[in-house]
């Protein structure tokens, strides 16, 4: 098999060659068919994120490794089973469900291996989709992706269940209340899609990039926010009559979650979902004063990637963009990434 591996945090990833896998016990083996490049890629790819007042937190302390094949967005085509692995046969195209964790402890018996403490997730801990093929240890991480094409349904691992869960958190004002999304990239733009499919009422999107709110009205958003103009917390105040009831920051930036605070209605809710880092400061008098929930959003559980892949079977895949490049394209693509010049989502096919 063949893939390209982070083998120095920074530094082009590197064509590697190596045996293709036997899978064992419950282990499937997949030859990719797509796997999307997200922007959790750039923080894995640098081996940290930027925790605010000059920290790092190193991606070593929390069990990467290197050499690795990231790659965490994966439909791949089943080609050799284990003896112990049931419900899955040689032929069978699946989305893989990429946040694992160790399957023992209360969350992971739940269904919710997303939030394990002990982590073991596709592309970050263990081996990706930059690769012709991958190993998954039990059927359960793998769904139907029905008449979905690969390159459509490999973006809902990680960009749509992202989405989606954040959009979950919300629901109770989304049918009634416009929902500010700060940030119009691939997960932005994937919530804004999976949003009218929810029954939204309407979306307002922030972002600093003319492109991406173009992008962003478009793909349907009822209004669009300069996220660099001087007044922009004034704009998004009148836009909601008064104040936000849900945001949603796909960006996670320091100025990005002081924005959603700063704007959040008595009673409101900021969802911060994005990991570009920095930090914030919140009078703690707000969180009484104004009932304000300020929540944490990470990725989705295997309940929500079901959930998930239902509502899309019924009502039609997230109109978002999608293009593909070849794999040996994928340093490309990640530098393309961070350059800001891709709309939507890049798929790498083998």
């Amino acid at each position: 098999m063949l893939s390209y591996d982070v083998c120095e945090c920074g530094a082009p990833l590197q064509r590697v060659e190596r045996d293709t896998p036997t899978p064992k016990g419950t282990d499937v083996v997949l030859r990719v068919m797509a796997a999307g490049v997200c922007h959790s890629d750039l923080h894995i790819w640098d081996g940290y994120y930027d925790i605010g007042g000059g920290q790092k937190l190193k991606l070593q302390d929390r069990g990467v490794k290197l050499p690795l094949t990231m790659g965490h967005e994966n439909v791949g085509e089943v080609i050799a089973v284990g003896p112990e692995a049931k419900g899955v046969s040689v032929g069978d195209v699946r989305l893989i469900h990429p946040w694992m964790g160790c399957g023992d402890c209360v969350v992971c018996r739940r269904g919710e291996e997303n939030l394990c403490v002990k982590p073991c997730s596709v592309g970050i801990h263990r081996g990706g989709g930059f690769a012709t093929h991958l190993v998954v240890p039990h059927p359960r991480y793998l769904f139907d992706i029905g008449s979905l094409s690969p390159e459509r349904a490999a973006p809902l691992a990680c960009s749509g269940v992202t989405a989606y869960g954040a959009l979950k958190k919300v629901s109770d004002t989304v049918a009634e209340e416009p929902v500010v999304m700060i940030g119009a990239g691939g997960v932005g733009l994937m919530a804004l899609a999976l949003h009218k499919k929810m029954g939204g009422k309407g979306a307002i999107v922030v972002d600093i990039d003319p492109a991406k709110r173009e992008a962003a009205l478009k793909a349907g958003a009822a209004h669009v926010i300069d996220g660099a103009a001087k007044d922009v917390a004034e704009q998004v105040r009148a836009a909601t009559g008064g104040g936000s009831w849900a945001t949603i920051d796909f960006v996670g930036a320091g100025p990005t979650v002081k924005l959603g605070v700063d704007t959040a209605i008595k009673g409101g809710k900021v969802i911060v979902v994005g990991l570009f880092g920095g930090d914030v400061v919140i009078p703690t008098p707000f969180f009484p004063m104004k009932a304000l929930t300020v929540q944490g959003s990470y990725v989705g559980s295997l309940n929500e990637i079901a959930e998930l892949l239902d509502l899309v079977n019924r009502k039609g895949a997230p109109d978002v963009p999608v293009a593909t490049r070849p794999l040996d394209q994928v340093n490309a693509a990640l530098n393309d990434l961070r350059d800001g010049k891709i709309i939507g989502r890049v798929v790498v096919t083998p």
